[in-house]
């Protein structure tokens, strides 16, 4: 995930956010303690609320604990674990190698092709541990570098591609974390519609962040063949407004079934939380980008302390 899924923070209640900050802090100690210091720069919020989902249905209560904080020496910090944590860390890896691996080889920047021999082994080792998800994201990587190099200009099979990722992510998530092979099976069901458009949902608005980046280094963007964007005839910002009802309609139609599976959801704890994320930190995300108001996204290996302004 790219660092779009966050809540709206100032409508948390303070407990909430408590407990929301704990599922990140949780993440990043675990990810210290099993790869090492320097892949905890990995991190996204993102990973708080995927671990946060995947354990909404466990009925086991969360038990936080205080604890000191690498980067705040001084502050004890709000820390959660469970399974669902130790998932979502170690998904972020896998994303994160992919990521690089992208990096280094399309556009060949070399912090990325240094990195990649850091990860390495990390990842050798998630692949022996997690064989049949990574050959999934391997699978349709390639499918949507395919579709990438062909300059597709459908955005819904481009964006499917994504979606299936997250499928991927979040019922393999279900199948290790659920005993109970009927109720994961049903489970499995809700989370691959929930997965499925927010997998959408993030390579569009990916896509609607990134046109004057794309424009300037020349890299693809679906957007710009979907619409024929005329560099000759209209600046971007006109190309903006030209297609930002098309663009309204797609991103808040994958939110509005995100929405309907997240109803459908038997949520036996934070469910406040996830809520806000799905109900109003991704709809106001999605005007902060489509207006280009200031943008909280992080990039990745940028260092992140928990509390920062999500």
């Amino acid at each position: 995930m790219l660092g779009y899924v966050l809540p709206d923070k100032s409508e948390l209640k303070l407990r909430e956010y408590e407990i929301y900050s704990g599922y990140y802090c949780g993440i990043c100690k675990y990810i210290g303690r099993t790869f090492g210091q320097f892949p905890r720069m990995a991190l996204s919020y993102d990973a708080a609320f995927m671990a946060l989902l995947l354990s909404s249905v466990d009925d086991t209560p969360d038990s936080p604990v205080s604890e000191h904080c690498i980067v705040h020496h001084i502050k004890y910090k709000t820390v959660v674990r469970n399974p669902s944590i130790e998932y979502a860390g170690d998904v972020m890896l896998i994303l994160a190698w992919f990521k690089l691996l992208d990096d280094a080889g399309d556009e060949g920047r070399l912090y990325a092709k240094a990195t990649t021999l850091l990860l390495k082994h990390h990842y050798k080792k998630l692949r022996e541990k997690y064989p049949r998800l990574c050959r999934n994201i391997e699978v349709h990587l390639r499918q949507l570098s395919d579709l990438e190099k062909e300059k597709c200009s459908s955005i819904d099979r481009v964006g499917e591609t994504f979606g299936r990722i997250m499928t991927d992510i979040f019922c393999e998530g279900i199948s290790i974390l659920c005993s109970d092979p009927e109720k994961a099976s049903q489970l499995q069901k809700t989370f691959t519609e929930i997965a499925y458009n927010m997998g959408k949902w993030i390579y569009m608005i990916d896509a609607v962040d990134d046109i004057e980046e794309n424009l300037e280094s020349g890299s693809y963007n679906p957007l710009l063949y979907r619409f024929n964007y005329r560099a000759d005839e209209e600046s971007t910002e006109d190309f903006r407004k030209r297609i930002d009802e098309d663009l309204r309609f797609n991103l808040f139609s994958y939110l509005a079934t995100l929405g309907e599976g997240i109803d459908r959801l038997d949520m036996k704890k934070n469910s406040g939380i996830i809520e806000n994320v799905v109900y109003l930190g991704l709809n106001r995300k999605t005007e902060d980008v489509l207006h280009r108001r200031s943008q909280s996204r992080r990039g990745l290996f940028e260092r992140r302390a928990v509390n920062e302004s999500v």
